[in-house]
């Protein structure tokens, strides 16, 4: 079986604007086919930025046109792509903070965060996690910030028979020393490879610390972006035999 190449979709999107952000994904979407990516992961809230406050106006249906380009070049390149958006949830007045998985096939996945940080409840439902994928003969377990804070998710994430466990992130520089020593030693611990991918700009006021990062299953840093911005962090390989590199996002239209 040929290595598997995941990717970190380190983008500075703008808060709201997800006409904008859509065509930065699909910028990001396109370098990273040009990579030979299977998986591609952007982070937490991806197409609307972080803002808490207006996320209920700017929430989606699963089925949203809004994702149909997406959709459409993730077929074309044959690439399991999650991008990050509040979902519409039937019955509840609240979104969940989802990420939405486009499958090389043209169907449409979500995991929805479970673990919701203070405060994020008076905007947000907490949501019910997600089925475990499977990428390049590997299984992905996802996660959205706040849920890899508590250790039991990734714990339960590797009982299940993860081998890479996948997080879209917003962590600032104050939290990051912390956060990122937390995902190293889940790696360590649970004998399973992380991905992250964190924003590369501000948003909702929050100055996102960058840094997107992949630890093999020892827990050894193999790839992590040097500074904020639009990057690409790809990683390819199999267990124990990981090797990355950082691409700097090329110009993009819009």
């Amino acid at each position: 079986m040929p290595p598997a190449v995941f990717a970190a979709a380190q983008c500075a999107i703008r808060d709201g604007d997800i006409p904008a952000n859509l065509a930065l994904h699909l910028a990001f979407m396109r370098q990273a086919h040009g990579h030979g990516v299977d998986l591609l992961l952007f982070p937490e809230l991806s197409l609307t930025g972080y803002a808490p406050a207006v996320a209920s106006g700017l929430a989606q249906d699963l089925d949203t046109p809004l994702l149909a380009p997406l959709r459409q070049l993730a077929q074309e390149a044959g690439m399991t792509t999650v991008v990050g958006m509040p979902l519409k949830v039937p019955g509840q007045d609240k979104p969940r903070i989802a990420a939405c998985i486009l499958h090389p096939d043209g169907s449409i996945a979500v995991y929805t965060k479970q673990h919701l940080h203070t405060g994020e409840d008076v905007f947000f439902s907490a949501g019910s996690g997600g089925e475990l994928l499977s990428v390049s003969g590997l299984s992905v377990a996802l996660s959205v910030c706040a849920d890899f804070s508590h250790p039991e998710h990734a714990a339960q994430a590797a009982q299940r028979g993860a081998q890479v466990y996948a997080t879209g992130v917003l962590i600032g520089e104050g939290g990051y020393p912390a956060d990122s020593a937390l995902l190293q030693g889940y790696a360590q611990r649970h004998a399973m490879a992380v991905l992250m991918a964190n924003h590369g700009g501000t948003t909702g006021g929050w100055a996102a610390a960058g840094r997107s990062a992949f630890w093999d299953e020892q827990g050894r840093c193999v790839v992590t972006a040097s500074a904020t911005g639009n990057r690409l962090l790809v990683v390819s390989g199999q267990a124990g035999e990981w090797q990355g590199v950082e691409v700097s996002l090329a110009q993009h239209a819009g």
